[in-house]
């Protein structure tokens, strides 16, 4: 433990980030739990193991991944479906074939990333996530649907909009209806940046954590989701927005474990699950989790082949391996030295190294 916890502070110390909280866990029990540094490198305000981040693309496999699933299960979706029979808009001939398997694995052909929010920012608050949308419809494909993977935001934008089309509401209220309240999970939410009213009680607020001193919205951010594409429209979306602490993410990962590992579950089918997160050929996604790279892993080099996981630009990070029924969430605000700070690169699989060979 204290050669883990001394490079969990040399983090700190030099600059990979301003505080983390991290946690592991073998079978059901947990090792490790313990926070580090700072919130907030401004006020110096301590980071707690309650502290609450902006967990950015681990929205992707966390709710959006687990919302397709279940729409799967209620028989709503399958992973063949054409997403043209979903979103009646799309007309382009190519675009009409995406299926929602090659979404959630990345294989669409649409576009990494596209600044939206540069946009959608001249419309009123009311239309624009219908106006990104239908700049989503006519944005151009830069390959051929069931071809190369190429990691798109994009697509998870398409897939949450599935989702509500199908549900008939909006993302954040169906996840948290069929999956987190069911797991007991009160600490993954979304924050709705259009919303009058305060949507944090004051307790809340104060376990948030400030993420990047924003060059063009000119402010640190603190309640609001660093995603701009996100931002723009009002914070909840497929791709980023989803906020949370350690312990609920450690909730959720184990439901994803122990379905991974055909042990009893409370909100996922395990057969369906083994099923949609099989491995196809060399991809690195399965149905929006990420797997460890062959050379070069964040997850280190210890976690299995079988091993599932994401990470998120903020300096968040999850990984699940079922043949070791090993889980490690690492939290951070690494942004908050700035977007271009990239020192978790090599500081991620370190400690997930250290952590395995110490036999936490």
């Amino acid at each position: 433990m204290k050669p883990v916890v001394q490079l969990m502070n040399r983090g700190v110390k030099e600059g990979v980030f301003p505080g983390a909280v991290l946690l592991v866990s073998k079978g059901s029990k947990i090792r490790f739990f313990q926070s580090f540094g700072t919130s907030d490198g401004l006020s110096g305000k301590t980071m707690t193991k309650e502290s609450i981040f902006d967990l950015a693309s681990l929205t992707k496999p966390l709710v959006t991944s687990l919302a397709v699933f279940k729409l799967i299960e209620k028989k709503q979706l399958s992973m063949e479906q054409n997403i043209s029979t979903i979103i009646k808009q799309i007309s382009d001939k190519r675009k009409k074939e995406i299926t929602i398997g090659q979404l959630l694995r990345h294989t669409s052909g649409l576009a990494a990333h596209k600044e939206y929010y540069k946009k959608v920012m001249g419309f009123a608050k009311t239309v624009r996530r219908e106006k990104m949308r239908g700049f989503l419809i006519k944005e151009p494909l830069m390959g051929k649907p069931g071809g190369n993977q190429l990691y798109s935001d994009l697509g998870f934008i398409l897939l949450a909009w599935i989702v509500e089309t199908i549900c008939g509401q909006r993302i954040d209220r169906f996840i948290n209806k069929e999956v987190y309240k069911l797991l007991g999970i009160d600490n993954l939410f979304y924050i709705d940046n259009f919303k009058k009213q305060p949507v944090l009680s004051d307790d809340l607020y104060k376990k948030i954590v400030a993420t990047e001193n924003c060059p063009w919205r000119e402010k640190t951010l603190l309640a609001e989701v660093h995603d701009d594409n996100a931002w723009s429209v009002g914070g909840i979306e497929g791709h980023a927005g989803l906020f949370g602490d350690a312990f609920s993410v450690w909730q959720i990962s184990m439901e994803i474990m122990n379905a991974l590992r055909g042990d009893k579950t409370e909100v996922l089918d395990s057969i369906r699950t083994l099923d949609l997160l099989k491995k196809e050929k060399e991809s690195e996604f399965r149905a929006g989790f990420d797997t460890p790279s062959k050379h070069g892993a964040s997850s280190g080099k210890y976690f299995s082949e079988h091993s599932i996981g994401h990470l998120g630009f903020t300096g968040t990070s999850f990984w699940i391996d079922p043949v070791k029924a090993l889980i490690i969430v690492l939290l951070s605000n690494r942004v908050h030295f700035g977007r271009g700070n990239d020192k978790i690169k090599t500081f991620r699989p370190a400690i997930h190294n250290l952590i395995v060979e110490q036999n936490l």
